[in-house]
């Protein structure tokens, strides 16, 4: 077969048309819609965070798109499931965010039940029970987003997670630590934030449909 006759063949792929249009969530801050594609958080998609230190504002960034999902205007009726958080979320501040509290569910993979596969209480150990309870949220098919502060994990693991979030159109945020950011990612937008004085420096350093860059923010009172 020619060159030419390959070419014209309807079972190959010619690249036309581009990446395929994702579904977006708005972020609620006009400056890192204009930035990100679709003019929002990749919805049906994996997004890593890596703040400096957590505490600087990082929840912050996505409070308006968790308040938009709890109310159920794009899902009705589906958890927002937080998998091993640091801190104990303020539900005060999570309410002036216009967040529905009977919404939100919480997990702790060290007080799991018999059923995770918990072995000690190693460092590997407790990342893999956070793995696994972020699988299982996102195969339940009843979450519209899942947030995960998650220490390690390696590329067979991240891409599961990348799969399931696609399968499930489940939005899929984890925070990592900023070793991580050494390695690749299988994630459709990789964050790095940094605090200064009133400001976060949101550094893009991977996304889907254009250059990395940054982003200033102004950090809320």
């Amino acid at each position: 077969m020619s060159v030419d006759e390959l070419i014209l063949h309807r079972r190959i792929w010619r690249g036309r048309g581009g990446h395929a249009a994702c579904r977006t969530l708005p972020t609620g801050f006009a400056e890192l819609d204009r930035y990100l594609p679709g003019g929002g958080w990749p919805r049906d998609a994996l997004t890593e965070i890596v703040p400096d230190r957590y505490g600087i504002g990082e929840l912050s960034l996505l409070m308006p798109a968790l308040a938009f999902l709890s109310v159920g205007t794009g899902n009705p009726g589906h958890w927002i499931v937080w998998v091993d958080p640091p801190f104990v979320p303020y539900a005060p501040a999570l309410e002036r965010s216009g967040i529905e509290l009977d919404r939100l569910l919480l997990v702790h993979p060290s007080a799991a039940g018999n059923d995770a596969p918990e072995k000690g209480r190693s460092g590997s150990d407790a990342g893999h029970n956070v793995l696994w309870a972020v699988e299982q949220a996102l195969r339940s098919g009843s979450c519209a987003a899942v947030l995960a502060w998650l220490e390690s994990a390696n590329d067979k693991a991240l891409r599961r997670l990348q799969l399931g979030a696609e399968e499930n159109a489940c939005w899929t945020v984890l925070f990592r630590p900023g070793a991580t950011l050494r390695r690749s990612s299988p994630a459709a937008l990789r964050l790095r934030l940094c605090a200064a004085d009133a400001v976060i420096r949101v550094e893009i350093i991977k996304c889907r449909g254009t250059r990395p860059g940054t982003v200033v923010l102004e950090r809320p009172a």
